[in-house]
């Protein structure tokens, strides 16, 4: 027993909620060495941002936003360790994974940004240049591409890493492999350097303090200060070319599509778990990304009533598995929809019970108790199952007999003069003779009794 409390306390805020998780992440030691990079980097961004305000150089601008990428993957890095020590939750049933896809997303949407940012600012530059001053620009250019380049090298950025490799290849990229190519056609034993796959990042920061390098030579020999504003949007479609690509790759994640590469393989693994033994359908399908190099997925399979749900259920996730880490499997049993027999009520004041017998009918499940969700299920727009067939004497009532006679046969059926029409009221008559009610016959004089004609005399 302990005390009640009246009013509960109020949950934790976000900024608790946020340095709780944070909390989480510093006690793992391998995020400590990501924490002092990032701490460097707020100092490098700091003086590189004053050398930028005193040389009045938008390209230097430009390339210390490459710096400030630098930090949301260190930010991005940090979430990935934070996504393996988090457990599947009940609300994040498939994990925490889409949490670095999403960190990856706005990191480049964010770079491009900076560089949409850029191309506006050197449009305006382009109608009244500045001058440049030249004093700190070198000094800023190398110790921001010293500085990308040891954390982009010494920093495992398992999420960038996959993107990098997974996504399309930027223009940058592919005219840097033509000109390996050409290069490693003269001299061979470059080709283990220049013909592998650059890594996009480490080729824009060499690019950017290249085009810097340019612009400080040319700005002292000549005092041509354009030069500045072209070099800031070589650098700014640089950055926008190489972000684009894992933007596009990052939401098609978060899209939940199907990746290219696996898009052939799907229907050959479906065909074949439908050859397997006991399984009649597989619908239902959908396979989606759910993070960097997991792929999760659903699907409904229909087995034969005899067949071992356990045993289709094994084979399938064995054969599934090897291409989806994260799989689902539904197992229905085959069965059809049999039809139903309601009975007519009848009325008190029409039959007395007492005076005669009621031959049950063998009464079946309503149509609304069964489960809409059968072992077949099936859509809207799909046939009819291939069992449920239409049943003549769907909606037949009791037949109820007259008790009037003796019981010849020993079968308990009743011979009798008793008239038809309380029986014809209820929609129903002794089947093959007289016609129900609600159907029509050629016949205008019915007789009503057995043995009459169609005078009402007796017959001879």
């Amino acid at each position: 027993k302990g005390t009640i409390h009246l009013f509960r306390k109020s949950q934790r805020s976000l900024v608790g909620k946020l340095t709780h998780e944070f909390r989480l992440v510093a006690a793992d030691r391998r995020s400590w060495k990501i924490l002092l990079f990032g701490a460097i980097n707020l100092i490098c961004i700091g003086f590189l941002l004053m050398w930028c305000s005193s040389t009045n150089s938008i390209a230097l601008t430009a390339y210390t936003y490459l710096t400030i990428f630098d930090l949301f993957s260190l930010v991005t890095c940090l979430i990935s360790y934070w996504v393996m020590m988090k457990k599947p939750s009940p609300i994040y049933s498939f994990g925490f994974e889409r949490f670095e896809v999403l960190a990856v997303f706005a990191s480049t949407v964010l770079a491009q940004l900076g560089a949409l940012f850029i191309l506006k600012e050197s449009a305006e530059r382009f109608l009244e240049q500045p001058e440049i001053h030249t004093g700190r620009l070198l000094v800023g250019t190398f110790v921001a591409l010293f500085f990308n380049l040891f954390t982009m090298l010494s920093i495992k950025n398992k999420p960038f890493a996959y993107v990098s490799e997974a996504a399309s290849t930027s223009w940058l990229q592919e005219h840097v492999a033509d000109l390996s190519r050409s290069i490693c056609g003269i001299i061979p034993g470059l080709s283990s350097i220049f013909l592998p796959r650059m890594n996009p990042f480490v080729l824009i920061d060499i690019a950017g303090a290249l085009a810097l390098c340019i612009t400080y030579m040319l700005i002292e020999i000549n005092n041509y200060f354009a030069v500045d504003t072209a070099s800031a949007i070589a650098i700014a479609l640089m950055t926008f070319g190489t972000m684009y690509p894992m933007s596009v790759y990052s939401g098609k994640v978060l899209l939940q599509t199907t990746p290219p590469h696996v898009i052939g393989q799907l229907p050959k693994l479906l065909r074949e778990v439908s050859t397997l033994d006991g399984v009649l359908e597989v619908r239902n399908e959908h396979f989606w990304t759910l993070g960097f190099g997991t792929l999760a997925g659903s699907v409904h399979v229909r087995i034969r009533r005899d067949a071992n749900e356990q045993m289709v259920l094994a084979h399938v996730t064995n054969r599934l598995y090897t291409l989806v880490s994260t799989l689902t499997v539904q197992i229905f049993k085959d069965d059809w929809i049999r039809p139903t027999l309601s009975s007519v009520p009848i009325a008190n004041n029409i039959l007395n019970l007492s005076d005669h017998h009621i031959i049950p009918m063998p009464s079946l499940k309503a149509a609304d108790s069964l489960n809409p969700v059968t072992s077949t299920p099936a859509k809207p727009s799909s046939p009819p199952p291939e069992f449920s067939f239409n049943t003549p004497g769907k909606n037949v009532s009791p037949v109820i007999l007259l008790n009037t006679q003796t019981k010849p046969y020993g079968l308990g059926f009743n011979h009798g003069s008793a008239p038809y029409s309380s029986v014809l009221s209820q929609g129903l008559g002794i089947p093959g003779i007289g016609a129900a009610q609600g159907f029509r016959t050629g016949f205008a004089n019915v007789p009503g009794r057995y043995g009459t004609n169609a005078r009402g005399q007796p017959r001879p």
